[in-house]
């Protein structure tokens, strides 16, 4: 038995709390086409009373999204039993796709999405563990403000970042609160100095975070052209960041970003909200944070603007993230 199909049986016992189910060769493998039976191994098995078809993705071979479904559409067709298509790793924007065509799929240890038998496996999945409570606008710009910080720092005074960034010292409470409570920081002082301890190197704290944390865009308006104003400078946000960092091309009109309180002024100036786009419009972000947590910096910064595109299903604006990766300071 392959590897893989070890894990799954392995994995499906583990998040379904039952035996884990036996598998067997499927029997109907060889009146599939030669190029099915070279991609994918084949096996069967029963899964709370519905037998379906594992395609078991052969070790070193990469498929486009678009054939998998298409393969796994012809085999289903001849076992009129749901196919299941498995393999150790998926990209995020990939699970993403597979999940919007409803493409059952299992990647050991990862994810299983299996819509075929959605409501009985909802009824057998153990109760999850409530989902992490997000951290406020106020921490995450702290937080970000100090993974960001050169040269890395493991131990940073918080009462100094919140007064660059201009938290009041009931604020700078709430957040140490909220960095300890979620495991990403400790508290730990120096004489009369409090200084927080992050629990690892950067990019383990910023991959431990993720779950608490969330887009800092919380509206986006579009603005006349010829109400814009000389004096009004924003970071570059969005895809326009993004192209800035990446092979991805400009956006049709430029983005930025400001906190509401910016907006407000800039509307009593005088700048005019379009209902929709037209030729010369800016498209602006309105933050629930300052977007500029990186001085001298022409755009946002790379976490924020992570963030904030990370739930995007375009495959282009995905591998961009991912170049995005390599000007991380870690």
């Amino acid at each position: 038995m392959p590897a893989l199909t070890t894990a799954v049986r392995h994995y499906l016992h583990e998040v379904l709390g039952i035996a884990a189910p036996g598998v067997k060769p499927w029997a109907r493998a060889d009146e599939l086409p030669y190029f099915l039976r070279d991609a994918f191994q084949f096996s069967e098995l029963e899964l709370l009373g519905q037998p379906i078809v594992l395609a078991v993705g052969r070790a070193g071979r990469k498929y486009s999204l678009s054939d998998v479904r298409t393969w796994l559409a012809k085999v289903r067709a001849l076992a009129g039993q749901p196919a299941v298509y498995v393999t150790d790793a998926l990209a995020s924007y990939e699970r993403r796709r597979l999940i919007e065509q409803k493409v059952p799929f299992i990647v050991p240890g990862n994810q299983l999405y299996l819509p075929d038998l959605g409501l009985d496996l909802r009824e057998y999945f153990r109760r999850r563990a409530p989902a992490a409570e997000a951290l406020s606008p106020s921490a995450q710009a702290m937080l970000i403000t100090a993974l960001l910080h050169q040269p890395w720092e493991p131990e940073w005074q918080p009462s100094k970042v919140a007064i660059a960034l201009g938290y009041t010292p009931m604020t700078l409470s709430r957040v140490v609160k909220e960095l300890t409570a979620a495991g990403l920081a400790s508290v730990h002082a120096v004489g009369r100095v409090r200084l927080l301890r992050m629990e690892g190197p950067p990019e383990q704290v910023w991959e431990r975070a993720k779950p608490v944390l969330r887009t800092p865009v919380r509206q986006t308006v579009w603005v006349a052209p010829e109400s814009v104003l000389a004096n009004v400078h924003g970071r570059l946000a969005g895809l326009s960041a993004l192209a800035r960092y990446s092979m991805l091309a400009e956006p049709q009109w430029p983005v930025y970003a400001m906190t509401g309180s910016d907006w407000k002024a800039t509307t009593e100036a005088g700048i005019r909200e379009l209902p929709e786009p037209v030729a010369g419009a800016q498209e602006w972000q309105l933050w629930s944070y300052s977007p500029a947590l990186l001085p001298n910096a022409a755009t946002v910064d790379p976490l924020s603007l992570t963030l904030s595109l990370r739930d995007n299903t375009d495959d282009r604006i995905q591998l961009a993230l991912d170049e995005l990766k390599g000007h991380l300071p870690w």
